[in-house]
């Protein structure tokens, strides 16, 4: 993971790799954003100019590369686009330097260390830098042959240490910012690798294995249901799901207590490590990237962890609801009646719409601690993205002041949502003449159908909200801003703000 340090030492001076700063988008050109005036006092007041010959123009995400100035310690200068310049008297957003940062660490993969002159007005402006930087420098290259070998031909390591300039090592808001940033960002890129790893490593059995490592790192308690446990306690949606592969479920539930707590937060995570649709077999062209259909469980680990790491004052329970959807002779069928947690019949329709089902056992099972409020996350349905596209998530609610509440929190760390209704005239189409409800509802509106399922499994009276993450969860496209080709680890950050706000009290 890359370091991140504060520096208040000037720019010319430091020894590093790179100097990166920032570059708007001003109405007559380029500008210099704060942070780089001793970079732009050695180019006498022309960088600038100078950047705007080489082509820069500050949008966002745009990088150029010229050599330092004459006296630098460090070689290179690294100028990123932050977009375009705020208006007067207005400072850059948390979510412009981070994504400025991210793309900047990207770029310096291999190199030991480099300064980020970016601007920064306050804590939360270096959060957000050191923020970007560690998940901008993250690389997924586990699997080849000289990916984690630095010294290999061909090999790189990530950005190894980030000097953030303009920052006080001696101030506790900067010193507890970067703290954050490297906390959250570092179990983001947790959540990240999980998502990435092939599914013939992470069946439900090592994701298990591997939460109670992490859990008796961070003294975090843990409890794993196994196929003996889950069938003695009646956990009919997740045994069902899972009764298809050679690879038994799990149900997992990770504690994390805080002594000062006076709220608790549960929040519930799909975690099918493979989804090939069951015996509604996906079609050809749709199972490639389905070892992804565990992100909402990645998220929730990742969340209960960083928790943990801030030690926040609230108690946070997370529950990963672990299976292999496969089809064979065992598989549930299109037509089959599973009895759920909660005593609810369930005729299954679509053994494809399983992901419902692993989360509806769950969401009893935390129900049952009458906690403050419920969060689940899920990729849960295709026709969330034809909704939203692929970078915002959807977020339901059975509480309007709650979803708005998320949905701020998720609009504040950076991570685009947008608030969905759950109307009630769609709850009849999951009407089943056998059973207590179907799994399957109308086509049209298939996101808000599979949250009205979801809403049944929710204990009398508690607090709940679905956060549908099918979109933005796996990129198949190239890396953008912080985010990398492959799994993202979204909604990490919106739920850790969620324990934050809760701690805090803000949340009524």
């Amino acid at each position: 993971m890359t370091a991140l340090t504060l520096s208040t030492a000037a720019a010319p001076g430091l020894r590093a790799d790179a100097i990166v700063i920032g570059v708007a988008k001003g109405a007559k050109g380029p500008i210099v954003a704060p942070g780089a005036e001793a970079v732009d006092q050695a180019y006498d007041g022309r960088l600038a100019a100078v950047l705007e010959t080489l082509g820069a123009a500050g949008a966002e995400g745009e990088l150029t590369k010229l050599p330092a100035p004459a006296g630098f310690k460090a070689p290179l200068v690294l100028a990123v686009g932050l977009g375009a310049e705020p208006d007067k008297d207005a400072s850059f957003d948390g979510e412009a330097l981070r994504r400025a940062a991210g793309v900047a660490a990207r770029a310096l993969t291999g190199s030991k260390k480099a300064a980020f002159a970016l601007p920064v007005t306050d804590a939360a402006d270096i959060g957000a830098i050191g923020e970007g930087v560690v998940l901008g420098a993250y690389a997924f290259d586990a699997y080849k042959q000289n990916g984690n070998d630095a010294k290999a031909k061909n090999g790189k390591a990530p950005l190894a240490e980030a000097a953030l300039l303009g920052g006080r090592p001696r101030d506790a808001a900067h010193k507890a910012a970067v703290l954050r940033a490297s906390a959250v960002g570092e179990e983001l890129n947790r959540a990240r690798d999980l998502i990435n790893m092939p599914p013939n490593d992470l069946n439900p059995e090592a994701f298990a294995a591997l939460a109670q490592t992490a859990a008796k790192e961070h003294g975090i308690k843990v409890q794993v249901l196994d196929e003996k446990a889950l069938a003695k306690g009646g956990y009919g949606g997740i045994l069902g799901v899972g009764s298809g592969s050679a690879s038994a479920p799990r149900l997992v539930k990770l504690s994390y207590t805080s002594a000062k707590a006076t709220k608790h937060l549960a929040l519930v995570g799909k975690g099918i490590t493979y989804d090939s649709g069951g015996i509604s077999l996906k079609p050809a062209g749709h199972n490639e990237t389905m070892k992804c259909d565990m992100s909402g469980a990645a998220a929730v680990f990742a969340a209960v962890v960083a928790a943990a790491r801030l030690g926040l004052e609230v108690n946070v329970t997370g529950w990963l609801a672990l299976a292999e959807n496969m089809p064979s002779g065992s598989a549930t069928r299109p037509g089959d009646v599973l009895r759920m947690y909660s005593g609810k019949t369930v005729e299954v329709l679509n053994t494809d719409a399983e992901g419902r089902l692993v989360l509806a056992d769950a969401l009893w099972a935390a129900s049952q601690e009458k906690p403050d409020a419920i969060v689940d996350v899920a990729t849960l349905t295709g026709a969330m993205m034809l909704a939203l596209g692929s970078r915002t998530f959807g977020i339901m609610a059975n509480d309007d002041a709650f979803r708005t509440a998320l949905h701020e929190a998720a609009e504040e760390v950076g991570e685009p949502a947008w608030p969905m209704p759950l109307p009630e005239h769609l709850r009849k189409g999951m009407d089943s003449t056998v059973a207590d409800i179907a799994n399957m509802g109308e086509r049209m509106g298939g996101g808000l159908v599979a949250g009205l399922f979801l809403r049944e499994f929710v204990g009398e009276g508690v607090t709940w909200a679905h956060l549908d993450i099918a979109g933005p969860a796996f990129n198949e496209g190239g890396p953008f801003g912080y985010t990398p080709k492959g799994g993202t680890g979204t909604a990490v950050r919106t739920l850790v703000r969620l324990a934050e706000l809760t701690a805090a009290g803000d949340l009524g």
